[in-house]
C-alpha cells in the first residue's frame, strides 16, 4: 500500500494560469483594490462625522462598508504579492486561517445585507413605529448577530473542509484559499462534506433571501398604494441603492456557491470570484454614493474639509 505524505503547505496558482498575464492582473487588481478601500473608508468616515446620516440605513451602511473593506484585504493583498514575488506557498494553517476569514466576512454581508432590507420595510411600511422599532438598541444588536452568525458559520464551513485529507496534489487553482478548488485537492472522497456544506450554505442563503424578497414584498405592496407619483418616487429612491446591492451580492455569489464541486470550473472559479470578492466591495460605495444625495452631500462635505 503506498505510504501518503499529509500535505504541509498549498500553492496558490495565482490570478491566471497564463504566466504572461499575471502581471498585468496583479497591477489592475492592485488599483481596484486601492480605489476599493479608499471608496470604502470615505462611506464610513462620512456615516460617522455627518450628523444627518446618524440613521439605521447608513449605520448598517458603514458597517457593510467595514465588511467589504475586511473582505478584500483578507485575499488580494497576499495574492498580489505572491504575483510580485513569484510564489504563492501558503501554509495549511495560513490556507485555513485565510477561508475561515473570507467566508466570514462574506456571510456577514449577507446577514447586513438582510437587515438593511428589514430597515427598509420598517421605514416604508410602518413609518410612524419606525424610529421606536429601529431604536440604537435594535440596530447595534442586529449587526452582533450578524457577525457572530458569520463567525458561527464560517466555523462551520472551515472544519468542515480541512478535516478532509491532504496528501497531495497541493496545487490550488485559483489566487486565494476557497471551498471548491481545496476539496479537489483532497485525497478522501469529499461527498459527504460537501453535501453537508451544500446543505447548510441552502438553508442560510435561501431564508436570508426569503427574509429580503418578503421584506421589499411588502415594500412594494405599500408603495403602490402611495397615490402621489413623487412620494412613490422618493419611497422607490430610498431603496433603489440596497436593492442592487441584493442583486450585485446575490447574483456573484449563488453562481459560485450552490453547484456541486464536480461541476466546478477553474476557469469560471476564477472569474466568480472577482466579481464577488473584488469587483463587488468596489461598486457598493459606487452605488451608495451616486443613487443618495445626502451621501453625495455628505462626500463631498467631508472631501472639502481635507486640506490639500
Amino acid at each position: 500500500m503506498t505510504n501518503l505524505t499529509a500535505v504541509s503547505v498549498f500553492v496558490l496558482q495565482g490570478f491566471s494560469a497564463v504566466p504572461e498575464l499575471q502581471l498585468l492582473s496583479a497591477a489592475t487588481f492592485l488599483l481596484i483594490y486601492l480605489a476599493a478601500v479608499l471608496g470604502n473608508i470615505s462611506i464610513m468616515a462620512a456615516v460617522t462625522l455627518d450628523a444627518r446620516l446618524h440613521m439605521p440605513m447608513y449605520f448598517f451602511l458603514k458597517h457593510l462598508s467595514l465588511v467589504d473593506i475586511c473582505s478584500m484585504s483578507t485575499t488580494l493583498p497576499r495574492a498580489l504579492v505572491a504575483t510580485m514575488v513569484g510564489s504563492g506557498e501558503i501554509s495549511l494553517p495560513a490556507c485555513a486561517s485565510q477561508l475561515f476569514a473570507f467566508i466570514c466576512f462574506g456571510s456577514t454581508e449577507c446577514f447586513l445585507i438582510t437587515s438593511m432590507a428589514y430597515d427598509r420595510c420598517m421605514a416604508i411600511y410602518k413609518p410612524l413605529v419606525y424610529r421606536a422599532a429601529m431604536n440604537p438598541q435594535t440596530c447595534v444588536s442586529l449587526v452582533v448577530v450578524a457577525w457572530g452568525s458569520g463567525i458561527l458559520y464560517s466555523t462551520f464551513h472551515t472544519a468542515n473542509t480541512f478535516s478532509l485529507p491532504f496528501c497531495g496534489p497541493n496545487v490550488i487553482d485559483h489566487f486565494f484559499c476557497d471551498i471548491p478548488p481545496i476539496m479537489r485537492l483532497a485525497c478522501a472522497n469529499a461527498d459527504a462534506h460537501e453535501a453537508a456544506g451544500f446543505a447548510v450554505s441552502g438553508c442560510i442563503i435561501i431564508s436570508c433571501f426569503a427574509i429580503t424578497v418578503l421584506s421589499y414584498v411588502r415594500v412594494l405592496a405599500t408603495v403602490i398604494q402611495i397615490r402621489s407619483t413623487a412620494g412613490r418616487r422618493k419611497a422607490f429612491s430610498t431603496c433603489s441603492s440596497h436593492l442592487a446591492t441584493v442583486l450585485l451580492f446575490y447574483g456573484t455569489r449563488s453562481s459560485a456557491y450552490m453547484q456541486p464541486t464536480a461541476h466546478y470550473s477553474p476557469l469560471q472559479g476564477r472569474m466568480a470570484a472577482v466579481f464577488y470578492s473584488i469587483l463587488t466591495p468596489t461598486l457598493n460605495p459606487l452605488i451608495y454614493s451616486l443613487r443618495n444625495k445626502d451621501m453625495t452631500g455628505a462626500l463631498q462635505k467631508l472631501y472639502l474639509q481635507v486640506p490639500s
